[in-house]
């Protein structure tokens, strides 16, 4: 993810996206989107990695902030910026956009600081909520 505020433009326009909803409205469909709010893009051309010249202004730094599977940076939940940046960020796609609700992806990625990574959770209530838990993440 490069931009969590923008469609892609491979697949469609912003207009284009505003009458899709209204269309969907229109004929009693909810609409719901995709929204990858754990990770974002390692590049420091066109995302906001490195940002302010930093490793760390949304992202935590060093290794808890980097996603080894996906090559990716990992938003820091305790951060007040990184909240109001992603809550802004939900807030746009419902005011301008009229969605009618997201799909967290990554939502084991966001709750966990083992990210799911070779985890078999078997229902044991301590797979849950014990130490590997992020509580910055749960909270968000």
């Amino acid at each position: 993810v490069t931009n969590c505020f923008a469609n892609s433009s491979r697949s469609v326009t912003p207009y284009d996206f505003i009458y899709l909803v209204y269309k969907a409205h229109e004929n009693g469909i909810m609409v719901i989107i995709d929204c990858i709010h754990r990770h974002s893009s390692m590049n420091v051309m066109d995302g906001i990695n490195g940002f302010d010249g930093t490793d760390h202004q949304y992202f935590h730094s060093g290794a808890k902030g980097y996603h080894k599977l996906w090559d990716s940076r990992l938003f820091n939940y305790s951060n007040w910026e990184v909240l109001r940046f992603l809550l802004s960020n939900l807030r746009m796609y419902l005011e301008e956009y009229k969605v009618d609700g997201f799909r967290f992806d990554a939502v084991t990625c966001i709750m966990y600081n083992h990210h799911g990574i070779n985890m078999v959770f078997t229902g044991n209530y301590n797979e849950y909520f014990g130490p590997s838990s992020d509580n910055e993440g749960i909270v968000y």
